[in-house]
């Protein structure tokens, strides 16, 4: 995999994940997918798309890779096959796009099939790509070998669900500890976004084990393109954002009893749909917490726009790999306020104000101060906030793509 030599013949990158996540909010990991999709398909390297459906695998072109990135950018998925018809009811966005996929398939092939399929329409020394932590099986490494001269590439994100098994939804440890054994036994190069992520993985490596060939990239961060900000009770106060999934490892029960306890002269914006495992602050949330708002399902440019007219960023997650929120609110020129961890000291050094999340005081008094620095700045209408410069996607495939 290290050979900088000479390009592979071909690229295969698993889509799967992506394709699963039609019509849905694009998570950090789903955001990474698409910048690998997008970049390859620049490379003069040609590109193979393998997505897993229940109906079997479908593996596209580059002409199916373009098109299901197009189509992931408009939200036009065209009309629904028979066979989709016949698998999906309630979920009828991604009933199209896999529909659209296969109307593009170089091949497709039955799971019991995905071998032969491979080995057919695949050329000899293909590179093939996991970066959704998705579809990394014992049948998908087992047919990639199969093709001669294959090699497997897998971008690791973090090793959270070993780590912080208590905040996870149900299975995902076990599935989780199967796929980093996979990384262990089968892949040729293992790219890490951060330095901790890869002090993670060897951490957690069997004994016995060896550890893979790895390299360190940090993930690219697009600057946000804030739209139309929403508006509500929040508008023309100090309002703090923030701004992820609601799930138990990003910690809003700090935020929420702040809130209730402390009631801050300011409003909080909870942006992010509903995850798992969090039923007390689901029930909480529901019942109204004075000054809190649950907005769910505002599109990327409405939550940049909120970000960028708030008071700051609060992020007091358990644990990141590398955490692309506070850096989003940190390009934006937005006061960040976060866990003191490791990851997120590797990118953003002394931009934001660190706080254990056991320092409660130190949170309230920073949410106090921020908010009358808000204010301060709206009736000054001083010049926007300086933005930091966070690292670049044209960075991170500098340095990966000289290795697959």
């Amino acid at each position: 995999m290290a050979d900088t030599n000479a390009d592979p013949p071909a690229r295969l990158l698993d889509l799967t994940r992506l394709a699963r996540r039609v019509g849905k909010p694009l998570t950090g990991i789903d955001r990474v997918e698409r910048a690998y999709l997008s970049r390859l398909l620049l490379d003069p390297v040609p590109l193979f798309g393998l997505v897993r459906t229940p109906l079997g695998y479908i593996l596209t072109g580059e002409e199916g890779c373009a098109d299901f990135l197009r189509r992931m950018d408009t939200g036009d998925w065209g009309t629904t096959d028979r066979l989709s018809r016949m698998r999906y009811g309630a979920e009828p966005v991604r009933a199209r796009a896999e529909s659209a996929l296969r109307r593009h398939a170089v091949a497709r092939a039955v799971p019991q099939r995905l071998t032969s399929m491979l080995i057919k329409a695949l050329p000899k020394g293909v590179h093939y790509l996991n970066t959704g932590h998705s579809n990394l099986t014992d049948r998908v490494v087992g047919a990639i070998r199969a093709v001669p001269g294959a090699r497997v590439a897998v971008l690791l994100h973090d090793t959270i669900p070993l780590d912080l098994p208590q905040y996870q939804a149900d299975g995902m440890s076990d599935r989780f500890r199967t796929f980093l054994d996979h990384i262990y036994r089968d892949a040729d190069l293992v790219i890490c976004n951060s330095h901790q992520t890869r002090s993670d993985l060897k951490r957690h490596l069997p004994d016995g084990a060896t550890l893979p060939n790895t390299v360190v990239a940090h993930l690219g961060v697009d600057v946000p393109e804030p739209g139309t900000a929403p508006t509500g009770p929040w508008t023309g106060q100090p309002y703090f954002v923030a701004l992820g999934t609601i799930e138990p490892r990003k910690n809003h029960s700090m935020l929420l009893d702040l809130w209730e306890q402390e009631a801050p002269d300011a409003q909080l914006l909870i942006c992010g749909s509903r995850g798992w495992r969090n039923e007390d602050i689901f029930s909480r949330l529901d019942a109204g917490i004075p000054g809190v708002h649950e907005l769910s399902g505002v599109a990327d440019a409405g939550a940049f726009a909120l970000l960028a007219e708030s008071a700051g960023l609060l992020f007091p997650s358990h644990a990141e790999g590398f955490g692309l929120p506070p850096l989003e609110a940190a390009s934006l020129g937005v006061p960040v306020v976060c866990n003191d961890l490791p990851s997120l000291r590797e990118t953003l050094v002394d931009i934001p104000v660190y706080a254990e999340v056991s320092d409660r005081y130190l949170w309230s008094s920073t949410i106090r101060r921020l908010s009358n620095d808000h204010r301060a700045i709206r009736n000054k209408q001083e010049q926007p906030r300086r933005a930091f410069s966070p690292p670049t996607w044209a960075a991170h495939f500098k340095t990966v793509l000289t290795l697959i």
